[in-house]
């Protein structure tokens, strides 16, 4: 677990671990979230990104008539 130091302007530093395991680069949208007393940032990814991401799912499920 990583701490960090808010500053005057009520900026904060992600550390260079957490910015390099989410490739989170300078100009990029995080989303910042208020959940259950604590704060979240969540990295905005292009829709480009996700692409593909759902390659090779199984979709043979058995469906209800009405969701065909």
């Amino acid at each position: 677990m990583e701490t960090v130091k808010v500053s005057p302007k009520f900026q904060v530093v992600i550390p260079s671990k957490i910015r390099e395991r989410l490739d989170i680069r300078p100009g990029q949208r995080v989303r910042v979230i208020l959940y259950d007393n604590r704060i979240e940032m969540i990295p905005v990814r292009p829709v480009e990104e996700a692409r593909g991401f759902l390659k090779g799912i199984d979709t043979t499920i058995e469906r209800e008539p009405d969701r065909v």
